[in-house]
């Protein structure tokens, strides 16, 4: 059951994405943008932690997860370090994704070369 709640959370972002793009005129960016802060509103309040028990990797892969990883790494820091642990949890759950993101591109860079 816990791959049809992760297929039905997943595909629930997607189509609210797709729903924002077609009748809006935001960007993707924008909608991108919107789905990080919605994650992190979520976490704040640990409604996100109850989504990602019932969705399991459904929850974890969408942008959502990223606001919602933004937010519990800082908010984790702050219960030991005070204020300053914002800044200092605030990429400790996102740093792998984000340094495999930018490896990845700079290796994919050398290898193709862009179109004129």
């Amino acid at each position: 059951m816990i791959y049809v709640n992760a297929f039905l959370f997943a595909g629930f972002v997607c189509l609210l994405g797709q729903i924002i793009l077609d009748n809006t005129k935001l960007t993707p960016g924008h909608v991108t943008s919107i789905f990080v802060v919605v994650g992190a509103f979520l976490d704040i309040f640990s409604i996100y932690d109850k989504i990602v028990l019932w969705a399991g990797g459904g929850a974890l892969v969408p942008i959502t997860s990223f606001g919602h990883l933004l937010i519990h790494g800082a908010l984790e820091k702050a219960a030991d370090f005070g204020f300053i642990g914002l800044a200092m949890g605030m990429f400790d759950l996102t740093s792998s994704g984000i340094i495999s993101a930018i490896v990845l591109s700079f290796f994919l860079a050398l290898i193709f070369k862009p179109k004129s």
